[in-house]
C-alpha cells in the first residue's frame, strides 16, 4: 500500500511541477490572434475613413475653385465698369490653392463682348471630383457639367 501512496504523491507533485512549468514558460506579450484582431480592426477603420477623407479634399478644392471663378468675375466686372466691355482682360490668380488642380479659362472674351463665360476645369486627382468643369457667365449664372446643382454650388 506504500507503493501505491508514494505513487499517488510523486504524480500529484509531478502535476503541479507541470502546471508551475507552463506558468513559468508563459511570456508577456500579445497572441498571434489579438494582432490579427487588431490589424481587421485598423483595415475596416481605414476602409470608412479613406473615402470620407477624399471626398473632404475634393470639396475643399472645389469650395476653391469656386471662389476663384467669382474672384475673377469680380475683376471682369470692374473691368466692364470702367471700359464697358469686358474685351483685353484675362484675369490672372497668381496666388490661389486652386490653380494646382483646376483649369481657369474665361470661355469667350471677344472684342466688344459684353457678356463671359468663366470655367474651371478639373485636372489631376481633381478630375475624380463628382462636379466636374464648373462655369459661371456674367449674369451670375452658376453651372456644373456633372452631378447634382445642390452639392456642387
Amino acid at each position: 500500500m506504500m507503493t501505491s501512496v508514494a505513487s499517488r504523491t510523486a504524480i500529484r507533485a509531478s502535476v503541479r511541477q507541470g502546471r508551475r512549468t507552463r506558468a513559468i514558460r508563459r511570456t508577456p506579450g500579445f497572441s498571434l490572434i489579438e494582432l490579427m484582431i487588431v490589424v481587421a480592426v485598423i483595415a475596416i477603420l481605414a476602409a470608412i475613413v479613406y473615402p470620407n477623407y477624399r471626398e473632404s479634399v475634393l470639396k475643399s478644392r472645389r469650395g476653391q475653385a469656386k471662389a476663384d471663378l467669382v474672384e475673377m468675375a469680380q475683376i471682369l466686372e470692374r473691368r466692364h465698369t470702367v471700359q464697358n466691355d469686358y474685351s483685353g482682360l484675362r484675369p490672372v490668380l497668381a496666388d490661389s490653392s486652386a490653380l494646382q488642380h483646376y483649369t481657369f479659362g474665361p470661355a469667350n472674351i471677344a472684342a466688344g463682348a459684353q457678356d463671359f463665360t468663366l470655367t474651371a476645369t478639373p485636372s489631376g486627382g481633381q478630375t475624380q471630383d463628382r462636379c466636374g468643369t464648373l462655369s459661371l457667365t456674367s449674369t451670375g449664372q452658376k453651372t456644373n457639367s456633372s452631378g447634382t446643382f445642390a452639392e456642387c454650388w
